[in-house]
């Protein structure tokens, strides 16, 4: 039974009509994401701009210093990257642990529904909140000072909540079927997270652990609040001696700063040279970010790649 012409012109109408409602809608998607990546590029070529003279290889092998022109970065990034190996080595275990924990093992009834709850809401606590319990926890309570250790402890709490969820919606996008088929052949309950569940859900709990940390290494209030130096012109320990046991644990306990400090501390100054040092340090900071993430990108790429479903 064919529809009368009236009612077929309609339906045409109808449809062409949402086509150019998705059209539009996609439009104005694109138009956003370019505004962004606008934004981004051109506040990140701004630096590059204004701290290009700095760009040379005593900027990353030199101490800060009173004169602008000799000022480096050494002390900032090294305890740059001391602070992200603590948080990395703290909140990686514990969130993926927990993660795994309240979306395999642990049973449904109210305290759960409690847990949940509050990790979502801790990652949406603003970072000083962190510094403020890292200085009363950390620092007064357990007398570990204003160290490496301490900073590092305090930004994995910081991106502990972001860690769990990011491994929670990762183990959820599994499909039953996996564990049901583990399950049917013999496997028991750990087999089956540690043989399927977090191989196939690894990619997804990457992407979490690289975004947490990329906003760990460029907070700066909890850092702060917790006492990092402003102006440091030595390095912690070294982690490696050649002394046995070869592994040396003083560094953990050492004063640090970080590049954002040095950031905050260079744009603080009225030279304006001082700001060229800033912008050159702001840029290296973004390219340490995108270099994390693009990391994460391709490592994602390459595991989901391996996975044969």
């Amino acid at each position: 039974m064919s529809l009368p012409a009236e009612e077929i012109a309609a339906i045409r109408a109808n449809i062409a009509s949402r086509k150019t409602r998705d059209l539009v809608f996609a439009g104005v998607g694109i138009l956003c994401l370019a505004v962004a990546l606008l934004t981004i590029a051109a506040l990140f070529a701004d630096m590059i701009v204004t701290g290009w003279d700095r760009f040379r290889p005593g900027f990353f092998t030199d101490f800060p210093s009173r004169r602008a022109a000799q000022a480096g970065i050494l002390s900032a990034w090294v305890g740059s990257v001391l602070v992200m190996i603590v948080t990395a080595v703290v909140a990686v275990p514990l969130g993926v642990a927990a993660g795994v924990w309240l979306e395999e093992y642990a049973p449904k009834h109210w305290v759960t529904d409690v847990i949940e709850i509050n990790i979502n809401n801790l990652a949406g606590v603003p970072s000083i909140i962190y510094g403020l319990l890292a200085l009363g926890l950390f620092v007064y309570t357990f007398g570990l000072r204003q160290s490496v250790q301490t900073a590092g402890l305090t930004l994995a709490l910081l991106i502990l909540p972001v860690v769990i969820v990011a491994t929670r919606e990762a183990i959820r996008s599994i499909p039953q079927m996996i564990r049901e088929a583990a399950y049917g052949l013999g496997a028991t309950k750990w087999q089956t997270v540690k043989d399927h569940i977090l191989p196939y859900s690894l990619p997804g709990i990457l992407t979490g652990i690289i975004i947490g940390l990329s906003r760990a290494i460029g907070e700066t209030a909890p850092i702060i609040t917790i006492g990092a130096l402003t102006f440091i012109a030595f390095l912690p320990p070294a982690p490696l001696t050649d002394i046995p046991p070869f592994i040396n644990f003083e560094w953990l306990r050492a004063p640090f700063t970080v590049m954002p400090i040095q950031i905050f501390n260079w744009t603080s100054r009225p030279d304006s040279a001082f700001h060229q040092n800033a912008a050159a340090a702001g840029a290296i900071l973004v390219a340490m970010t995108l270099t994390m993430n693009a990391i994460a990108i391709w490592l994602r790429y390459r595991l989901r790649k391996n996975i044969k479903w």
